[in-house]
């Protein structure tokens, strides 16, 4: 049973991730600003500048809880916690030191394995959103400029499908094609998914390669606007877990979710 967290503190919790993911794009975004690196130097500094900004806040405020990083070495601590942030520093690192729009910052709580809070930084954007998905306490919003969609917002005839801008496997080709949609390229999963929100984009699935930090924050924010979240299968994510791959992703509005895992199913996304 997930041990539910009180009004209190979700409010005082939620607050934090908020500013973290804030600021730590902040501070990676005057880096790039600075103009003293460029290409895969400028990405090293910006990962390693949020990680140990994250880290030091994590750390310092929450010191019994666990930490997931992409940027830090993990270690079997973290499962003997109910409490583990989950945190992806910098993700579209190649977007960033192209000094392009779409990267992101994740910072997200979990509790007992489930998603509870998070926020996901879009920096360049200015924007911040955020979510709440505890049973009994689901709540949602965006810091910075825009409109969000929830989950139960109108879908276009032709669904718009957020795609890697670097990687599109065949079975992707066929995935727009079979549920005619078109494709709108775009880096950073944290982005990718918050296109969705933002009424960028109406769909997003992803096959492999994806760890919990890259879907943690993301997820949460989904789920707290009334989005539907799974795999390819429609099985759902357990995080804080011994192996932090979890390969799959599938964002789009409940309404659509059984088309989705139909076309799925027959464009080879499960071969």
């Amino acid at each position: 049973m997930t041990n539910m967290l009180d009004s209190a503190t979700i409010q005082r919790d939620l607050a934090f991730a908020r500013e973290a993911a804030h600021l730590a794009g902040q501070r990676v975004l005057e880096l790039a600003r600075a103009n003293r690196w460029e290409g895969k130097m400028l990405a090293d500094v910006g990962d390693q500048a949020a990680d140990g900004f994250l880290q030091g806040l994590i750390q310092g405020r929450y010191p019994e809880d666990g930490i997931l990083s992409e940027e830090t070495v993990d270690t079997p601590d973290r499962l003997d916690h109910s409490r583990t942030w989950i945190v992806d520093p910098l993700d579209g690192t190649k977007e960033y030191s192209q000094l392009r729009s779409d990267w992101a910052v994740h910072v997200a709580l979990t509790v007992d394995g489930a998603c509870a809070l998070g926020a996901v930084a879009l920096p360049a954007q200015d924007r911040v959103l955020w979510g709440v998905a505890q049973p009994g306490s689901v709540d949602a919003g965006m810091d910075g400029p825009g409109t969000l969609q929830r989950g139960d917002s109108g879908c276009p005839d032709k669904p718009r499908v957020a795609v890697s801008r670097s990687h599109t496997p065949p079975w992707i080709e066929q995935f727009v094609s079979d549920i005619g949609g078109e494709a709108q390229p775009a880096g950073s999963v944290g982005n990718k998914v918050c296109m969705l929100f933002t009424g960028e984009a109406d769909v997003y699935v992803h096959k492999i390669g994806l760890k919990e930090w890259d879907t943690c924050a993301p997820e949460t924010v989904a789920r707290a606007l009334g989005w539907h979240v799974c795999k390819l299968e429609g099985a759902e994510h357990v995080y804080n877990q011994r192996d932090p791959h979890n390969h799959e992703l599938v964002v789009c509005r409940p309404a659509m979710k059984d088309r989705v895992l139909e076309v799925l199913a027959g464009c080879g996304a499960l071969s």
